[in-house]
């Protein structure tokens, strides 16, 4: 679904990315490791279209996508749930969730099966988004890049700053999503355990390139949770 050719990407004189090069196939969930500073959120901005890459390409479907904006990304099925949520606090759940399908025609209704992945939203759809728990809030952005129905999610540390059985109830749906076989998911996580329970392919970063990667079952035998620790 999705493939990343020779990325580089610079901020400045910075070279960020450097000849990056990966593929996340439907049905699994690729999981980007290292430690702070080494270029995940970047990557995961330069897929969305939030920053150019300098070289290199992108491709969704097998189109190239490199050079569209990111509502044109979202409108070809790219899902984006930033690091931080990025909720609209003072609009409701309902609202925020609207949003989500602004690149479908007027009047779409919100998909009913964002309810039964994420029960609380229907308790408090009109409440204000900044008045729900952090949990709550990380739900609700999930499911509001869900709401258009991506190929493609990708999520940018989803279990920052969540209580555990938030975090439980997040996985699930992850791993629900990805079993169904429709859609590739990318996802950038600093809790070890968490992106070794759901990783089916990991990737593991530094200074800006891959350093490693292999299959989820694998990550313990191959040393990754001593290389992200360190």
């Amino acid at each position: 679904m999705l493939q990343v050719e020779k990325v580089n990407q610079f901020y400045g004189g910075s070279h960020i990315l450097r000849d990056l090069s990966f593929e996340a196939k439907l049905g699994e969930v690729t999981v980007v490791l290292g430690r702070n500073g080494v270029g995940k959120t970047t990557l995961l901005k330069s897929l969305m279209g939030l920053v150019p890459i300098k070289t290199g390409g992108i491709r969704l479907d097998g189109r190239d996508i490199h050079k569209l904006t990111p509502y044109e990304r979202v409108r070809l099925g790219v899902g984006y749930v930033p690091q931080g949520r990025e909720i609209f606090g003072r609009l409701t759940v309902e609202e925020n969730l609207r949003m989500g399908l602004a690149s479908k025609p007027g009047g779409t209704p919100v998909p009913g099966e964002l309810f039964e992945l994420f029960p609380v939203l229907k308790q408090m759809l009109h409440r204000r988004g900044g008045d729900l728990s952090g949990g709550q809030q990380q739900q609700l952005a999930i499911a509001r890049a869900l709401a258009a129905g991506p190929k493609l999610l990708i999520l940018d540390e989803p279990t920052e700053g969540i209580q555990p059985s938030v975090i439980k109830d997040i996985g699930r749906v992850i791993r629900l999503l990805a079993d169904r076989g429709t859609m590739a998911i990318v996802l950038v996580e600093q809790y070890y355990d968490f992106a070794e329970e759901l990783a089916d392919q990991y990737l593991l970063m530094e200074r800006g390139e891959i350093i490693k990667r292999g299959r989820g079952e694998n990550m313990k035998a191959e040393g990754v949770r001593e290389a992200v620790s360190i």
